[in-house]
């Protein structure tokens, strides 16, 4: 089952960080069809959130065909994300990790890993769109 987390720092409200979990989650095969989503009652007392945000985004998530909601039972997964490189992710998780190490050794913290990360990723994107 997901454990969510909030990051204050991340510019996105909590809502939309929680459905952003969930779709990491999926595209990543951490969660599969029929796997069932915290209760909304859990996820408010874990994240010391309002009730309303969490159904907001379990809301969206079921209007994107994503999960369920059994009135009464609960949340549940009806369609994954994964895709035919799923098993690359294991030697790129590997290869990033070494990645992550050496830039703490080299005396980066998460928010300059970050961002880092982040530029060269865009970066990259806008050369492979010219």
């Amino acid at each position: 089952m997901i454990e969510f987390y909030l990051d204050g720092r991340s510019g996105l409200s909590p809502y939309l960080q929680l459905v952003q979990q969930v779709r990491h989650a999926l595209r990543l095969g951490l969660l599969r069809e029929g796997d069932q989503l915290p209760t909304v009652k859990d996820v408010v007392a874990r994240l010391a959130i309002n009730p309303n945000t969490v159904l907001k985004a379990y809301r969206e998530l079921e209007h994107d065909g994503l999960v369920t909601a059994r009135p009464g039972v609960g949340t549940f997964v009806t369609r994954t994300l994964a895709d035919t490189t799923l098993a690359a992710h294991g030697p790129l998780r590997q290869e990033l990790r070494r990645w992550l190490a050496r830039a703490r050794k080299a005396g980066l913290d998460d928010e300059s890993i970050e961002a880092l990360f982040m530029t060269t990723f865009r970066s990259l994107a806008q050369e492979d769109i010219a």
